[in-house]
């Protein structure tokens, strides 16, 4: 059995939230509701990745060493390998 979550929100969770949507904006408005905050979320990703190409180019500016957020995001990964692997064995077991 599989088990996918969202926010841990649940499958019906998500289908009534979409009919509430529908009964308050209409089935003809929720496209653009959706190509809007999409268009934010895109704005938003490319504020974050501007914020940090400046932070980058700061550091190497003032010879700031960052090989030490590589190390961590690696370590970081590992342990979320790991806890996938645990997790997953666990989930098969119950």
């Amino acid at each position: 059995m599989i088990h996918s979550s969202f926010l841990f929100i649940s499958g019906t969770e998500i289908t009534f939230i979409l009919f509430i949507v529908i009964l308050v904006f209409g089935a003809d408005k929720i496209p653009g509701i959706a190509k809007g905050l999409g268009k934010g979320m895109r704005t938003l990703k490319d504020a974050t990745n501007d914020i940090k190409g400046e932070i980058q180019k700061s550091a190497d500016k003032n010879g700031i060493d960052t090989s030490i957020t590589k190390d961590v995001n690696e370590e970081i990964s590992k342990v979320k390998d790991g806890l996938k692997d645990f997790t997953g064995s666990v989930r098969r077991n119950l």
